[in-house]
């Protein structure tokens, strides 16, 4: 995308197009919309504004409707950016450690954290390579009203010492794919880790290596309505004295150890951990919080006798064991009459939808299985899934 894309809607004229295109927009009807508004305006101008209604429709879901409906984007900046409760998880974070300090934003993109910082009331600067995204960047910060900079320049090249705060989101796509090798980043991973000697916080794929994350640097994995989004390291000043850390959004709720947990047989209910606690390494966190064991020291399943509210993991109440074989499966599927089936799996290797169109599922019952490994076996579970009823304290 080029940056004159985004500046021609910021003049008069520019800005007219695009709440016309804005309050015209359906998904799928874009090429309807550019015809009937290129009889009136500019080719380009129409195809830049159409372009952002539709970027603004996609990022509701990552920035709320009043903030998306003023902001701007490229796709790839939009695919990039933080959803802002976890920008706003994270802002907070350095606003409470370090108040009103000053923030560098390595790599901003189009700004979704300098936003959330700026609130928060960080002094921000933004760097960004991408002409295009940087615009972007510097236009949605003066669109809500926000102070800070957007610098256009490399990483790599940027003088930190005169900022307290150094925040990076390094580059974790290569040709168009997703990149999960945390050496195949770019700014390059020796760059990152020298960030990390200093304050600094950097964000990075939830699927990074324990043994990766430098010493004396916290690795936090966060997780949103049940969705892990990202990792984070905290170095220095910014260091809360743990190495692992657990955070649920948006209850808030995080956990930061792992007490010893004993394994055994199933009990009444089993609770699958929320995926920032796997991540984490922090499943028997959900063993204490709900005075229950493993069920396998291997496999992040807890299970328990006792139905206890937890932020940290979701409940099932076990109906039944069923033998993971089809045939078994198919007559439970029959016998329950179940038309509607989630399957839930660790530690074994099938594909959830193949299992679900060879058992024919027919009728209006619907349950939960879940199907792991205990030692070498496979077993399955007939669950219902307990609806939350509020939280206990971590």
């Amino acid at each position: 995308m080029d940056p004159s894309s985004i500046t021609s809607l910021l003049t008069a004229p520019g800005s007219a197009v695009l709440a016309e295109a804005c309050a015209e927009f359906t998904p799928g009807g874009e090429l309807r919309l550019v015809e009937q508004l290129r009889r009136r305006y500019d080719a380009a101008v129409v195809t830049a504004a159409v372009t952002q209604a539709s970027l603004r429709h996609r990022a509701v879901a990552k920035f709320g409707a009043a903030d998306a409906a003023r902001m701007y984007f490229t796709p790839d900046g939009l695919e990039q950016a933080t959803r802002t409760a976890v920008g706003v998880h994270r802002a907070t974070r350095i606003a409470q450690t370090l108040p009103g300090t000053t923030v560098v934003d390595l790599g901003c993109g189009i700004g979704g954290d300098l936003i959330s910082s700026a609130r928060a009331g960080l002094r921000v600067t933004g760097v960004e390579r991408d002409p295009a995204t940087a615009a972007a960047a510097r236009a949605n910060l003066a669109a809500l009203g926000l102070p800070g900079e957007v610098l256009v320049g490399d990483a790599e090249a940027q003088d930190v010492t005169q900022y307290e705060v150094v925040f990076a989101d390094p580059a974790r796509r290569a040709d168009g794919k997703r990149v999960f090798d945390h050496n195949a980043y770019s700014p390059p991973w020796s760059f990152i880790t020298e960030l990390l000697s200093g304050t600094a916080c950097v964000k990075v794929a939830p699927g990074i290596p324990h043994e990766a994350v430098p010493d004396g640097v916290e690795a936090e994995w966060v997780s949103d309505a049940g969705e892990v989004k990202e990792a984070a390291l905290w170095s220095r000043k910014l260091y809360a004295g743990t190495t692992r850390r657990a955070t649920l959004l948006p209850s808030g709720a995080t956990v930061t150890s792992a007490p010893e947990a004993d394994s055994g047989p199933v009990g009444q209910y089993i609770y699958e951990p929320d995926g920032a606690v796997v991540r984490a390494g922090l499943v028997t966190a959900v063993a204490a919080a709900v005075d229950g064991w493993l069920l396998d020291p291997r496999i992040a399943y807890v299970t328990s006798d006792d139905l206890v509210p937890t932020p940290l993991a979701s409940a099932y109440q076990v109906v039944e064991e069923l033998p993971y074989k089809e045939k078994a499966l198919r007559s439970w599927v029959r016998k329950e009459g179940i038309g509607t089936l989630e399957i839930k799996k660790r530690g074994v290797d099938f594909d959830p939808a193949v299992l679900r169109k060879k058992l024919s599922l027919k009728g209006s019952a619907s349950a939960t299985l879940i199907v792991t490994r205990i030692g070498r076996d496979a077993v399955a579970y007939s669950c219902h899934r307990v609806a939350p009823t509020g939280h206990s304290n971590i």
